[in-house]
Order: C-alpha cells, then structure tokens, then sequence
C-alpha cells in the first residue's frame, strides 16, 4: 500500500504531463492520445511502478489471464550455502563465479589453529586406541596361557572399546570442519553438491572469527530447474490453483511453466500471495535473479458470460468504466455491468472480451485521468 501511495502522486504528475517523455517512435501516438476523450498515456515502466495489475477478461470457457511481473531464482530445494566451518583465514581459492563444481570438489583452502587442534586430537586418539589394542593383545595371550585373571582381560576389553569411540568420534569433528589434505592447519572446504557457483562472497585473505554473523563463502546451485515468484492479489488468488500454466516471457524468448505453489497466508509486508512457477531450465536460456513477465491462464466457466475483477471497475463522471490497456497506455472504456459474481462482475455491454484490462489498483488511473482532464481545461 505504500508503494502505491508513493506511485500516485507520480502517476497524476505524469498524465497531466502526458505519460513523462516517451520514446521518440511513440512521441506522436502519446500526443495524439491527449485530444481523445478518456486516454491515459502510460509507458510500461510507469505502469509497474504504480503497481497496476494488466489482466484478461473471463469468457465463457475462458478463464482469462492475470499478467504481471515475476522473477527468476533458483530452486529452493536445488541450492546450498557453502560455509566456513571454523574460524580461520582464507589462503586459497580455487574455484570461481559461475564454475561448474562437483560433489566433493575443493573450492577454497582456510588455515586454522582450530583445524592444528583437532588433527592433534585425532592423533591423540589414535594413540591411544593403538596402545589400547595392544594391552587388550597382550592380556588375552597371558590369559590363555593362565597368567591373568578373566577380569583384567575384560577391563582391557572396554578400555580398547572407549578407545575406538574417542578415536571415531575425533575423525568425525575433523569431518564435520571439513578438515583434510594439506597439512594439519589446513581445512579444504568442498562442494557439498554437484551444480554452477551462483554467488562467491569469499575474499583470498579474509578472516574468519568463531561468533562472526555470516561465514556464507560460496552459493551453489543446480540450473537445469528455476522457481518464478509471484504475487498475486488475494482475488486471484483464490482462482489460481496448483497445475495451473504459467507463460514466462521476456526479451527475445518466451516458454511455459506451471504453478506449483500457492501460499495459503498474505505476506505481511505487502498483503499479496505469494506463488511459485516451476520453469525447465535445461536449455540455460534462463537466468537466475532476471526479471519476467507471467501471464496466468485461469480456468473459466462453460458459459460464454464475460467477467472482469471487480477492482477493475471504476466510475468517472457518473458513467461506470473500465480502462482497457492501449498501445500506449489506458483508455476508459463506458461498460454496462450485470451480476456480481463473488470477486468478479458481470459486464453485458461495452466490452467484447479480447481485452487486457487494468485490475488492481485501477484507481490510480481514474485519478491520473481527472488529473490530465483538469490541465487540459486550463
């Protein structure tokens, strides 16, 4: 709400100027649109800033398509974080952004005292667990040939078991730091996964303190799959279902994908609904963090009834119009309603049902209209 708060009083200062300074080739259909009644010149980035929701109308089998912006990231469940595990300093880097990387391959080397100190527990450990097998040895050869009692053989038993558990659970801290190769103040971090590096925060030479807030070194993340966000009123919301396709569009390329996710909570920042696309991104033609555009197919009725968002409709000087997006921009369009239909309404006259139509926030264009009425009067 706030953004379109900011954006109308934008949006009134750019219809009353003419829609801001559009490109050369549009120059003189933007102009034109000032002496037609009802015009509200816009360009596309002006529209986005202001938040209008461009949609198709509902005809009969038809369900319609709710069009707006979305964006590109990677697959939540296809993506890792790749940390620093102890405090240390960075003294190699070995891979870089946008590398392919395999499961296991090394991606940057720290030098730790941590690291010196657990290799030396291992050490210890494995000392110990040696001594202790060859006292557990040794105490079964003189019991068998009757020179001790059952009962030392036995301690020596659970001495050497103790042993093996120190010395397993040693190997393990060193695993989970991911401590290996080199030498022992060396910690060689790995991929955890198979993919392309997405984004690498690591620095040759930085520091590492052990209650440091963010250690992220690398993101990796698998491609071949990319979720489209979206946000979506919670009146379309409510049409939008799982399954649903999703056409993703941008400069020069253009491909299907399909809703996987619908929130059943409004974010609370900006009271939409969040969703999720998932689009095949095997081909590499997309990239994550590009912005799209989605066009929602909704699923319509079997009747050939017309039906538009009710917040696409609005009233200027008495008459009831909906704006009907133009090449360059909006034009308000006198419509005779019918029913309400739940979210929707009825529209018996005035629109054919080919229409991309302004739905939310639609009022931000009867006031950009009055506006540039009211410069034209004086």
């Amino acid at each position: 709400m706030k953004i379109i708060i900011a954006a109308l009083p934008l949006l009134l200062a750019l219809a009353a100027c003419g829609g801001g300074s559009p490109p050369a080739e549009n120059r003189s259909e933007a102009e034109a649109g000032h002496g037609e009644e009802g015009i509200v010149p816009l360009t596309v980035q002006q529209i986005a800033i202001a938040g209008i929701e461009i949609v198709g109308t509902t005809v009969g089998s038809n369900g319609g398509t709710i069009e707006l912006p979305a964006l590109l990231e990677s697959d939540p469940q296809a993506t890792r974080i790749v940390a620093a595990t102890v405090p240390g300093r960075i003294v190699e880097l070995r891979r870089n952004l946008g590398d392919s990387v395999r499961a296991g391959e090394p991606l940057a080397v720290l030098e730790s005292r941590e690291a010196a100190g657990l290799q030396a527990e291992v050490q210890r450990a494995a000392a110990g667990a040696e001594l202790a097998r060859t006292t557990l040895a040794r105490d079964e050869a003189l019991y068998a040939r009757g020179f001790r009692p059952l009962r030392e053989v036995e301690i020596s038993r659970a001495a050497a078991k103790q042993a093996d558990v120190a010395l397993r659970l040693a190997r393990e801290q060193v695993a989970a730091s991911g401590a290996r190769g080199g030498s022992n103040n060396r910690i060689v971090i790995a991929a955890p996964m198979s993919g392309r590096i997405i984004a690498r925060s690591a620095i040759l030479g930085q520091n590492f303190a052990a209650d440091a807030a963010d250690t992220e070194l690398f993101r990796i993340a698998q491609l071949d799959r990319l979720s489209v966000t979206l946000s979506l009123s919670p009146a379309d919301a409510g049409r939008v279902r799982p399954g649903v396709m999703v056409r993703i569009t941008a400069p020069g390329r253009s491909q299907s994908a399909r809703i996987s996710f619908v929130s059943p909570a409004l974010d609370a920042r900006t009271r939409q609904v969040p969703a999720i696309a998932t689009l095949d991104n095997r081909s590499g033609q997309w990239r994550v963090g590009e912005p799209v555009t989605a066009a929602i197919q909704l699923p319509g009725g079997g009747d050939a009834t017309i039906r538009v968002p009710s917040t696409a409709v609005q009233t200027v000087e008495d008459k009831t119009v909906i704006f009907v997006r133009t090449d360059t921009g909006f034009r308000a369009v006198p419509v005779t309603l019918g029913r309400q239909d739940g979210a929707m309404v009825v529209v018996t006259g005035g629109l054919s049902g080919s229409e991309r139509i302004a739905a939310a926030n639609s009022f931000t264009l009867k006031s950009a209209l009055g506006a540039a009425e009211a410069g034209h009067e004086d």
